[in-house]
């Protein structure tokens, strides 16, 4: 008897060793450089898991010129879909490219750091990885891929106004390369006196608000038809209702010069404000009219940036007989071209480049409208002057 368990222990030593040696002839074939062009290479879901696998692996991730690498290198092909249920239980991120039924295309991830009840109010932007979500009265900014999120102070005009009723009407999000920053705008104006519009700007980096002080712009909105930017060619783009010339108009804020200016509609174009939204299509930029059963999509293509005669039209054939939707409202397009929109509830229609039906899949048996938003999965992190972002 002594002499097997002398015989047992003697092979897991020599086990143990062979495990060492192999391990010790693993990190001499693969040298760092070769290490950083693999990993380079692989989805953040498997760098976020290979962090466990040793210190120096965790160090080489977390590493934030790495992940500068990873996202400039993989920006263009790691889009998600994040689809945040009416009911506020859960958030879904979706890969769009992958058939709508493919269910390991679908990932649940929970928002447990706002405010109970709140669960993502209003969802106003993505930008490099980042998500702009509105719980409650406060802003905060989360990378679902990571986890990482972080708390918005309060604006001082809105908070420090007693007597005053200001109306937020246009949100946005985006990234000023040249100081390396990300800003929150928002436009408000006084409701009760003053329409002209107010603009201020959060910067992630000095931690602070910032009003843009010397600008008299004349847009206003619907208290309750609050805009969501879209952001292209570094400007954040939004359709507002210019009230000195009863036009509407859309509006372009330039993140690094932080000036306005302003962009034609289509020539014709009928714009109804409550049914008209922007997008970003292939990177173009796009304004599109909510279709329904008595009114198909309608859907204006602008290829030249900034150029009204650019306009092109795109017609979107959906079959609202054929499938249970209320209303079509465009989200985004795939690698090969085809459309995404949603259903009007909590589901996704995919139509092809021609606008015929291809898929549809409904996510949620509930009633209300499901928001939804595009990222770009990233392992980035902000800049910090003061506060600290926290990680799930």
């Amino acid at each position: 008897m002594m002499h097997a368990e002398q015989w047992k222990k003697s092979k897991m030593k020599g086990y143990r060793s062979k495990r060492v040696r192999r391990r010790n002839i693993t990190t001499v074939l693969l040298p760092r450089d070769l290490i950083i062009k693999v990993l380079l290479r692989l989805p953040v879901k498997s760098l976020v898991r290979f962090k466990s696998v040793c210190k120096s692996w965790f160090s080489l991730i977390s590493d934030p010129h790495f992940a500068i690498s990873h996202f400039e290198l993989a920006a263009a092909c790691t889009e998600r879909l994040l689809l945040f249920e009416p009911t506020g239980t859960e958030v879904r991120s979706i890969d769009f490219n992958a058939p709508l039924h493919d269910d390991s295309a679908s990932v649940t991830l929970n928002l447990n750091f706002l405010p109970p009840g709140s669960y993502g109010d209003l969802v106003l932007g993505s930008c490099r990885g980042f998500v702009l979500l509105q719980g409650g009265q406060s802003l905060c900014l989360w990378n679902p891929s990571t986890g990482i999120h972080k708390q918005v102070c309060d604006s001082p005009i809105v908070s420090s106004a007693m007597d005053v009723m200001f109306c937020t009407f246009l949100y946005g999000f985006g990234y000023d390369p040249s100081t390396d920053d990300y800003l929150v705008v928002q436009a408000s104006y006084d409701v009760n006196l003053d329409p002209e519009t107010r603009v201020e700007f959060f910067s992630v980096r000095a931690n602070a608000w910032k009003e843009i002080e010397g600008i008299h712009l004349s847009y206003m909105n619907c208290g309750d038809d609050a805009r969501t930017g879209s952001l292209l060619n570094g400007a954040i783009h939004w359709l507002a209702y210019r009230y000195d010339a009863s036009m509407n108009v859309i509006v372009a804020f330039d993140l690094t010069e932080r000036s306005f200016s302003e962009i034609l509609l289509p020539e014709g174009f009928d714009c109804q404000f409550d049914f008209c939204h922007l997008a970003v299509l292939g990177g173009f930029l796009c304004v599109h009219l909510v279709g329904c059963d008595e009114c198909p999509p309608e859907i204006w293509v602008m290829k030249e940036y900034k150029i009204q005669s650019s306009w092109s039209k795109k017609s979107v054939d959906v079959a609202f007989d054929k499938i249970p939707i209320e209303w079509f409202k465009l989200i985004c397009s795939t690698k090969s071209g085809d459309i995404v929109g949603t259903d009007g509830y909590n589901g996704l229609v995919k139509c092809n480049s021609e606008g015929e039906l291809l898929e549809h899949r409904s996510y949620s048996d509930g009633r209300g409208s499901s928001q939804m938003i595009v990222y770009s999965e990233s392992l980035l992190s902000l800049p910090y002057d003061g506060d600290q972002a926290e990680e799930d």
